[in-house]
């Protein structure tokens, strides 16, 4: 990335953040400072749906390192005629939602007085169709550990207090294909089965208990808390500890969505925009939420799924995911005019 930057013309700096990658691309002419960030790890064996031999690109980080780099050729080659500054950050180390806080405490945001912020994710959309998700965005997480002390400390009553906890969500992983079509379409229904809900795993692992879960809105993180102390205390000496804060929810902020939307019906017509009525999809969450908790931007799903492919190859972590291609190019001309007019001072 670092040598095709330096190739367009930006000034580049690695090493951000650990293995983190800075292009920074000065206009001609005044304006405001904008950044545009893409992902560019892999997702770890673990994480892959059913398991993996080997960590491989089944998020469709590589289409989001690609299309940046595109918007970074694109935008250089006429930046006598660009406004303001561009700061492309290419980040590490998303899946383990600490590549965004590198960067952010190397500086990143500050250093070039970042105003605003951008980013694409592969979707299970039709190639030529965004999801703008305004208000929106992807949920956060939270955890928690119950060690069982005392009389009911056995394997047999942390089971039963792990299936008490798991009672607790409202949604579950999908299953089919069927089960992923319909979220898809559920996501964009208002007022629909995700505009509340909790996604929560918990497992018994001799006398302990672990809990991870989800929750929207992000609020509810106190009520789910409290809620597995209340089952928690039903079992005498359990001893509860979450971490100090869950990590933040992705919360789009609405009025740059909608300005999105307006740029991409324009650009590309009106059929080339879905809107998300809820978190998507809620079973995930991404650091991006750490970049738009300092400062506006937008986080917009781009479609890669090929016309009649099954909708796991477009649906992220799923061992036959095989984006159509064809999304760079769309990806490309799309964020290449939405960032040179978020760049022009307004």
């Amino acid at each position: 990335m670092a040598r095709e930057l330096r190739a367009a013309g930006l000034t580049v700096t690695t090493g951000v953040g650990g293995h983190g990658v800075v292009g920074v691309l000065h206009g001609g002419r005044p304006g405001r400072t904008v950044a545009y960030r893409a992902d560019m790890d892999a997702v770890p064996p673990k994480d892959i749906v059913g398991g993996g031999q080997a960590a491989a690109h089944f998020c469709g980080h590589d289409i989001h390192t690609t299309v940046a780099l595109g918007v970074a050729k694109v935008l250089a080659r006429p930046r006598q005629h660009l406004s303001g500054t561009v700061v492309f950050l290419f980040q590490p180390a998303e899946e383990s939602l600490s590549g965004a806080r590198a960067m952010i405490e190397a500086g990143v945001l500050e250093r070039a007085r970042v105003e605003e912020i951008h980013a694409l994710h592969c979707g299970p959309f039709p190639v030529g169709r965004f999801a703008v998700t305004g208000g929106y965005g992807m949920p956060g997480q939270d955890k928690a550990e119950v060690t069982l002390q005392g009389p009911d400390a056995a394997p047999d009553a942390a089971r039963r207090l792990a299936a008490e906890i798991g009672a607790l969500a409202t949604v579950t992983p999908p299953q089919t294909p069927a089960d992923i079509e319909r979220m898809v379409s559920d996501a964009q229904t208002p007022d629909g089965p995700f505009a509340r809900f909790v996604a929560l795993r918990a497992s018994a692992q001799e006398t302990k208990v672990g809990v991870s879960y989800r929750c929207w809105p992000q609020e509810r993180y106190t009520e789910i808390r409290e809620e597995i102390r209340r089952l928690a205390r039903s079992y005498r000496g359990a001893a509860v500890s979450f971490p100090a804060e869950p990590f933040p929810a992705l919360v789009c902020p609405e009025p740059d969505a909608r300005a999105l939307a307006h740029h991409l019906r324009r650009r590309l017509g009106r059929d080339s925009v879905a809107t998300l009525h809820s978190a998507f999809p809620p079973f995930s969450g991404e650091d991006y939420a750490l970049y738009l908790d300092r400062i506006p931007g937008t986080y917009t799903f781009l479609g890669v799924r090929a016309p009649g492919a099954p909708v796991t190859t477009s649906y992220p972590h799923f061992p036959d995911f095989a984006p159509d291609e064809r999304s760079i190019g769309i990806g490309v001309r799309a964020m290449a005019g939405w960032i040179a007019q978020r760049t022009r001072r307004r």
